[in-house]
């Protein structure tokens, strides 16, 4: 019992130190970021086309679906800021990141575009558009799964 209480103590003080997290992965060479920049799109397009299904079959009257419709709303949006992200950082040649220590990065914007220094900023917080899709996603599926399976009322076994 005390071994797992130190081992849990510790391990809860390894999550607690700060390690640099970067939520926008940059790509080395221009193959990449083309095939990643694509693959956005492409999920951008797919997002799209299950909410136009969603609404031509009519499924988004039912709970599940519509929550489903969100997330998926939530993913184009996601998928919107990370393709702007990624184009502000590699290929627009307005922006340009120096990382100053783990928790510390300056935005140097070129002369006369300084207002993208918070658009930048802005982009970078995607985790406030993904994880939301995330949760209508979860909440979706488990309205769905319980819908399929619609719970039979109690009945205490016979004595």
């Amino acid at each position: 019992m005390l071994r797992r209480c130190v081992l849990g103590t510790a391990l809860f003080i390894w999550l607690l130190q700060p390690t640099p997290v970067f939520a926008t992965q940059t790509h080395g060479g221009l193959e990449g970021l083309f095939v990643h920049q694509f693959a956005h799109l492409f999920f951008i397009f797919s997002m799209g086309l299950l909410i136009y299904w969603l609404r031509k079959r009519q499924l988004v009257s039912s709970e599940g679906w519509r929550y489903i419709q969100y997330a998926a709303l939530f993913f184009i949006a996601w998928n919107l800021d990370a393709v702007f992200s990624h184009w502000l950082l590699e290929q627009s040649g307005f922006v340009v990141i120096q990382n100053l220590d783990g928790m510390q990065m300056q935005i140097t914007t070129a002369q006369g575009f300084g207002w993208l220094a918070e658009i930048y900023y802005l982009t970078k917080l995607d985790h406030l558009l993904c994880v939301p899709a995330m949760l209508f996603l979860l909440i979706g599926l488990r309205r769905l799964y319980k819908s399929s399976f619609p719970m039979k009322e109690y009945q205490e076994p016979a004595s």
